[in-house]
């Protein structure tokens, strides 16, 4: 058996005496879509922001994509390995707002992948046609609804060749009639086999999307298996109490 795409032994993260994360283990096959749900401030976006290591965890084991992030100090070379190889998708686009689309998505392929300007255009082209927004690629981003700076947002990510796929509840900040068209992006990569972890309020997309759900509250994974079995027959009184107050 490969080793998994993201490994974490006994995981724990502090914001000063808050204890975020609190000795969680796991582990993320390739190819697998995880889905993290749980209530707000549970730790679950901490957790996917140690993966890319936007945040340092105090102690435990990290492996992601066969890079040890446990230690305190990275070479540069070694983040920048990693940033190539795992994109990150944020619920507010963090696109240049003074950039086209098409600059957005070239900008880093340039500076970081040192390709030329015709290879990067190209490679944007493609993945913009991909998220269906190739029409857009001269606009800029006050000119996009919220669901199409996401699937920009996306397309830029998916333009650095990643190996694994971040999102942080990438649909909470859209009207929900722009929902469904940022979820049916995500859905295509899943089925090309992209590895994603997805931190998510979209129970009906976790649960028909994702190969298994961990369930966090209070800094742990209370629960965690198949995305259907975990949904709609929690063990956990936790998880019961978290699917009655969403299903309300």
């Amino acid at each position: 058996m490969t080793n998994p795409a993201i490994k974490f032994e006994n995981v724990e993260k502090n914001f000063g005496t808050l204890k975020v994360l609190k000795g969680i283990s796991g582990e993320i096959h390739r190819g697998e879509v995880i889905a993290i749900i749980g209530s707000s401030g549970c730790g679950k976006s901490t957790l996917l922001r140690c993966f890319n290591r936007l945040e340092c965890i105090n102690s435990g084991k990290l492996t992601v994509n066969g890079i040890d992030l446990s230690q305190p100090k990275l070479h540069r070379n070694i983040l920048r390995q990693l940033h190539t190889q795992v994109g990150m998708v944020f619920q507010q686009f963090n696109l240049f707002p003074h950039l086209t689309v098409l600059e957005n998505l070239t900008l880093a392929q340039r500076k970081v992948l040192k390709k030329t300007p015709k290879e990067s255009a190209e490679l944007a082209g493609q993945y913009l046609d991909k998220v269906g927004l190739f029409d857009k690629a001269n606009s800029y981003p006050e000119q996009l609804s919220g669901g199409q700076k996401q699937r920009v947002a996306i397309a830029r990510s998916l333009c650095m060749n990643p190996q694994i796929m971040l999102f942080d509840e990438p649909t909470s900040a859209l009207d929900p009639e722009l929902v469904g068209e940022v979820l049916q992006v995500i859905q295509q990569l899943a089925a090309e086999g992209m590895t994603m972890v997805v931190v998510t309020h979209e129970m009906q997309f976790a649960r028909e999307v994702a190969n298994r759900v961990f369930f966090m509250d209070g800094g742990v994974i209370v629960e965690e298996g198949n995305a259907q079995q975990v949904i709609q027959n929690p063990k956990s009184e936790r998880l019961r109490n978290f699917m009655s107050r969403i299903n309300k």
